[in-house]
């Protein structure tokens, strides 16, 4: 308990005397300890979903293994969200260059808006999702002639079995047919031997009952899928005439080509559908007041998603879902939890600003602070380190002597710019130092490189230090983001309109170590 907990430092100066129990007390108040999260499986199967994912679609055909892995695993918890509330129209905020939106669009046929404060990633979304929806196109030529060429050989296996079940379909359809305007729904099923796929069409009347026809015969799987088209490009155009024009009047003739054409209609509309682009790039830069109605011209009930949304994005993404009544769910997985901006953190008085951290009244009331070391260390990643994935020592010790240099020869202690991924591109520790006092804007020419040097030499005995430093920080790394991480989950649980909302782990926190998503449904009445 907190008791045994805290003997791990020294009561009088404060000081770590007992790493063991630190390490300990660091378990115990992890996410994965506190039994606070619902497992993905319960999630899915509450919402009547499953855990297999997307059948037929390599992802890391179109990005690489972290992405894909995350894009697939979230998109169908998404697909399973949107269906149990009964919606279609999906606002990924912060999307980037849009891999998860258009996996979306694509694969479950949402209909997507990413939103992002990038116009560049825009750009860059609307030309990747252009040549995605090419290749897409011929991933699914080549899925739908491979099962075309499964069901033929399956079907040539068993040519007696083949011929009597189509004759019996031809059967149904024509008896069907005839009752084609008294019948709620006319079952097609076993079009191909051995395909196991049953679909459901609704007679259509008008224009709306075209589109349900469309609907129904979605693929469980995946909606309007290549492999409906498959199955029904299997059978012969000419199966169900041959056999009608021997064995019917011109009555059951004419009904029969109507159920035919309808059939076709079908067909035509479902890969219209299907190679439609339903995925939209916006930029706008999102806030806590955000008028989403502004950006989306024809929004309606929907819900949101953030896929890695940064800082304080993560928070406005749950301020907005209980703020708009057409938002009826949120999924968001944040992260750069080193960007958040606290209330607690400087004593300036700012009442009107919306902040990152506290959110949760409960917090606020204690005056909660974390402070910029503590979210720093909130980013790292311990799941990746205990597989060997080691810190990179170096260019951190790189870093903390250029700062010694900062300090001691510019008086700069704090600056609103950044050194970035200097240490990559550097070729010795002067090059670095060089390279980074330029990104700051100061003036290096009176620097010579023997101080820089001296430097480096004077605190080079002290790199183990800094490793033993930040491997501490390591281990603290997850009590950090789980404080971060139940604020959102009881600022949610603090509001009325929400019916359920929980913390779900959906990744793999060696491939992708933010991988714990906020998930909130609001109550059916909620308009």
């Amino acid at each position: 308990d907190d008791d045994i907990f805290s003997s791990a430092f020294c009561e009088n100066s404060e000081k770590l005397i007992n790493v063991h129990l630190f390490a300990l007390a660091a378990k115990y108040y992890s996410l994965s300890n506190l039994g606070v999260c619902t497992p993905l499986e319960d999630v899915l199967e509450a919402l009547k979903g499953d855990s297999e994912g997307a059948r037929g679609i390599k992802l890391d055909e179109f990005m690489n293994n972290k992405k894909s892995h995350e894009v697939q695993v979230m998109s169908e918890l998404v697909d399973n969200i949107a269906k149990y509330c009964g919606i279609k129209q999906v606002i990924d905020i912060g999307s980037g260059k849009g891999y998860l939106s258009s996996f979306l669009s694509m694969q479950y046929n949402l209909k997507v808006y990413g939103i992002d404060s990038s116009s560049c990633n825009t750009n860059s979304a609307h030309e990747r999702n252009r040549k995605l929806k090419k290749h897409w196109r011929a991933y699914q030529s080549r899925g739908t002639e491979n099962l075309k060429s499964q069901s033929l050989e399956k079907a040539n296996d068993r040519p007696v079995e083949s011929e009597t079940k189509c004759k019996t379909i031809n059967k149904e359809l024509l008896n069907n047919a005839n009752s084609l305007q008294n019948q709620d729904q006319v079952i097609i099923q076993d079009l191909v031997p051995s395909c196991g796929f049953t679909e459901m069409a609704t007679p259509a009347t008008n224009t709306e009952t075209e589109t349900d026809l469309v609907t129904g015969a979605q693929s469980d799987e995946t909606k309007l899928s290549e492999e409906v088209l498959a199955i029904l490009n299997v059978l012969p155009g000419d199966a169900v005439e041959d056999f009608s024009s021997s064995h019917c009047n011109c009555g059951e003739l004419y009904e029969e080509e109507k159920v035919q054409r309808k059939m076709t209609s079908l067909k035509t509309k479902a890969r219209k559908s299907s190679e439609s682009n339903l995925y939209f790039p916006l930029t706008s830069c999102i806030t806590a007041e955000t008028e989403l109605s502004d950006i989306v011209t024809d929004l309606e009930d929907c819900m949101m998603v953030g896929l890695h949304t940064c800082g304080d994005l993560a928070a406005n993404t749950l301020r907005i879902f209980t703020a708009k009544p057409e938002i009826k769910a949120v999924c968001s997985v944040g992260c750069c939890y080193h960007l958040l901006s606290e209330q607690f953190e400087n004593q300036e008085e700012c009442h009107d600003q919306v902040w990152g951290f506290p959110m949760s009244q409960y917090l606020k009331d204690e005056g909660w602070c974390c402070g910029r070391n503590a979210r720093m260390s909130a980013c790292l990643a311990l799941e990746r380190v205990a597989v060997g994935q080691m810190l990179p020592t170096e260019s951190l010790f790189y870093r903390a002597v250029l700062q010694v240099i900062i300090e001691e020869i510019y008086g700069v202690t704090k600056s609103d710019r950044h050194v970035g991924k200097t240490f990559s591109k550097s070729s010795s520790f002067i090059d670095y130092v060089r390279r980074s006092l330029k990104k700051l804007e100061l003036d290096d020419s009176k620097l010579p490189d023997s101080y820089i040097m001296d430097c480096y030499e004077k605190y080079k005995h002290r790199m183990n230090e800094l490793e033993a430093f930040n491997m501490l920080k390591v281990v603290l790394a997850p009590c950090i983001e789980v404080l971060i991480l139940l604020d959102r989950l009881c600022y949610l649980k603090e509001q009325e309109n929400i019916a359920w909302s929980g913390l779900v782990k959906l990744f793999d926190p060696v491939k992708s170590p933010r991988c714990y998503a906020v998930i909130a449904l609001k109550n059916q009445s909620c308009s």
